[in-house]
């Protein structure tokens, strides 16, 4: 149900004041250190941003994806590893236990979850097996009333801080997606280990880091859904994940599109500011479009999921279409800015860099297209 409108509004505004007064001065810090700061890890857990999406009943917010979504794109106007502090508890961290897990599960789980006292984070992707999702070799044998867990899972966001993990385990012999089960595994138990942070190009602050399992002794209370219903908890995951992305897309190309206008209107070449120039002006124009294209999409397919409908066809095109777009309006700001675009002093540079990411992670723009095409045919048109 969503929230009465004043008191969206309300959220929205505070969320805004949040991004401009508290964030964005914090931005060339986060880059240096690699971390995000304590105190403003706190201030989100106070503002109720670990728990937009988790029901009131769990004393998260229970905002409706469409609700979601706007508070996303105001999120996106800042470096994205402050959204990456609790994207995996309002996201792929906490949905599948949303969506599959008892109601014990739930009771035990999410309130902690939505407070941010636990960090949640989602398992699937391996050394070997990417995009090739239900193809996980990590294994789950059962051995009386628990699984025995072992494996490697690679990538993991936030695995550093993570206090439990959502994981694609193989529980049978049936191939491929039909064998694959998912299970809560807290960090505490016995043969977790987490390995050391990776090294990127960009979105310094998220960390991201192996996670390995060795013989790890998991309750079968905390398996989530029957057996072999890993890989479909898992694309209903992904399908509400990429809408909230592809509105932190929209949120990030909003800010460089007012960065590169306020840069353009006070730099002078030829006598005039460059925004007078009309190769600068088609640069702003196809970037507002593409944008104003972008925001629609995501707003109709969160609307329509929040009907009911079924939009894995509607995500994956509104995160094909918005993760490409974002990198194209990065990828102009950085041309309009100019030599000063590529200096670090702008930050342009380094949201260049942090774009990147959004067209490879919770599916690549070519597995979009495979299920847009896919669903498109099936469809029949």
């Amino acid at each position: 149900m969503a929230l009465d409108p004043e008191i969206f509004d309300t959220l929205i505004g505070t969320i805004c004041r949040f991004v401009a007064e508290r964030l964005r001065p914090l931005e060339g810090e986060v880059e240096e250190a690699d971390a995000v700061p304590a105190h403003i890890i706190e201030e989100m857990k106070a503002l109720g941003l670990f728990g937009l999406s988790i029901a009131e009943e769990y004393g998260g917010l229970g905002l409706t994806m469409l609700e979601e979504s706007k508070v996303a794109v105001e999120l996106g106007r800042t470096t994205p590893a402050f959204r990456s502090a609790f994207g995996t508890n309002i996201g792929i961290g906490s949905q599948a236990l949303v969506m599959a897990g008892t109601p014990e599960q739930r009771a035990d789980w999410l309130p902690r979850i939505a407070s941010g006292e636990v960090i949640a984070s989602f398992a699937l992707t391996e050394p070997d097996v990417g995009s090739d999702s239900g193809a996980v070799k990590t294994r789950a044998i059962r051995d009386g009333d628990a699984y025995r867990l072992t494996g490697t899972k690679r990538f993991i966001t936030n695995a550093d801080r993570a206090h439990v993990f959502t994981v694609m385990a193989r529980t049978g012999d049936e191939p491929g997606a039909r064998g694959v089960s998912a299970f809560l595994v807290p960090r505490d138990l016995p043969g977790v280990s987490v390995g050391e942070p990776e090294r990127k190009m960009g979105q310094k602050g998220a960390k991201v880091a192996d996670v390995v399992f060795d013989d790890t002794p998991v309750p079968a209370s905390l398996r989530l859904g029957a057996e072999g219903e890993g890989f479909k908890i898992a694309m209903r995951v992904l399908d509400r994940g990429r809408l909230h992305i592809s509105a932190v897309c929209v949120g990030i190309a909003e800010r460089l599109i007012a960065d590169s206008v306020a840069y353009a209107s006070t730099r002078n070449q030829f006598g005039k500011p460059i925004a007078e120039h009309q190769l600068i002006q088609a640069m702003i124009a196809d970037s507002k479009t593409e944008v104003l294209a972008a925001k629609a999409l995501v707003m109709e397919t969160a609307a329509r999921k929040d009907a009911g409908e079924n939009t894995t066809m509607e995500a994956a095109a509104t995160k094909y279409f918005a993760s490409e777009m974002v990198g194209r309006v990065a990828d102009r700001a950085v041309q309009i800015f100019g030599g000063a675009g590529y200096i670090a002093d702008y930050g342009i540079e380094r949201f260049y860099r942090d774009v990147r990411l959004f067209r490879i992670y919770e599916g690549t723009s070519q597995i979009q297209q495979l299920i847009i095409a896919r669903e498109t045919i099936k469809r029949g048109g």
